[in-house]
């Protein structure tokens, strides 16, 4: 198939020509992100290949099945941005990579926790400008904490299992339970309402739906202990970020490791630091010492970037072959 692969970074690049090494399919890269502005670029392909942030709205699900693209394969687990109902109707099919490397995620979440907790950016400037002080680099241990993941799926067991190794008590919250998992692991599925109450680190680990949209907000985050330790490296838009700032600077939140916000797309994976940055609310987030930032690299290990080219480019292939597709998209 000729796919044409949008917003693509030189780590994409390598990865999917890697996962393409015997020449099946005929690959095109765009540096843009798949949008109303950049649909036209589609054309004289077959296939597209977006990005988690690119948008397929209507307007751009019409002109691509205008130009006779039959396939989206998504390279990513998150489809939020695809108007899957739209594609249906069009006849466009499309798949998404649902696990690629669930490790690679858990690890970067704790990668944040364990530097927020033990202050290790702080003390990393420090030390570079040869302040050697401890003086409020005072931290806490994970040990005997309660470790609470909201969403308990492939990454979320992951997170769980390397909480355990570190001595924590572990509670899960979950809309659709597997006991057989929660006792090999040894964590505890509980009411929202609870893992709020008695958490001390909330590991955010759901995907982004209507239901789980701001399951973080102004009501959750009362309910939490003061000084709770936030991590998410899920979606944005799991967290109200209003709310996130109001927690932080009346001391509710103890710190907050993100991965991920809900207006990153046109900020996330691009370089800014040559012009002001335009998001007030993400520029305001960034001025707290006890809030951690990175801009969504948690899927950013070879292993995972190689699961996730090899998984996109067979979904082409079994497309081709006309297959079923086990990675398909559906809207109901």
């Amino acid at each position: 198939m000729r796919i044409a692969v949008f917003d693509t970074h030189p780590y994409d690049e390598r990865a999917l020509n890697e996962a393409n090494a015997a020449g099946e399919h005929e690959l095109e890269f765009f540096e843009e992100r798949l949008h109303s502005k950049t649909a036209d670029l589609a054309q004289g392909f077959d296939a597209v290949c977006p990005f988690v942030n690119c948008r397929l709205g209507e307007r751009v699900l019409t002109k691509l099945a205008s130009f006779g693209v039959k396939l989206v394969t998504l390279r990513a687990a998150g489809y939020n941005g695809i108007d899957i109902a739209t594609a249906e109707r069009l006849g466009i099919k499309v798949t998404r990579v649902p696990a690629y490397s669930p490790e690679a995620v858990a690890e970067h979440n704790f990668a944040l926790l364990l530097t927020l907790i033990r202050k290790t950016h702080r003390a990393f400037n420090r030390v570079r400008e040869q302040n050697f002080s401890l003086d409020g680099l005072e931290g806490f241990n994970l040990h005997g904490k309660t470790y609470a993941a909201l969403g308990a799926g492939r990454i979320g067991q992951c997170a769980l299992r390397i909480a355990k190794g570190f001595g924590c008590k572990l509670l899960a919250y979950d809309p659709y339970e597997n006991p057989a998992i929660a006792a090999e692991i040894g964590f505890e599925y509980v009411p929202l309402a609870r893992l709020l109450a008695e958490a001390d680190v909330i590991s955010l680990h759901l995907p982004l739906s209507d239901q789980s949209h701001h399951i973080i907000d102004d009501a959750a985050i009362a309910q939490m202990k003061r000084g709770v330790v936030i991590a998410n490296t899920s979606r944005g838009g799991l967290i109200d970020t209003q709310a996130l700032i109001d927690g932080l600077k009346s001391g509710k939140i103890g710190g907050v490791g993100l991965d991920v916000y809900e207006q990153e797309e046109g900020v996330f994976f691009h370089d800014l630091s040559d012009q002001p940055l335009q998001d007030d609310t993400l520029a305001r987030l960034m001025t707290f010492p006890n809030v951690l930032i990175t801009s969504h690299q948690g899927f950013l290990t070879r292993e995972a970037l190689a699961a996730i080219a090899g998984t996109a480019l067979d979904n082409a292939s079994a497309f081709a072959r006309g297959d079923t597709l086990a990675n398909e998209v559906r809207s109901a």
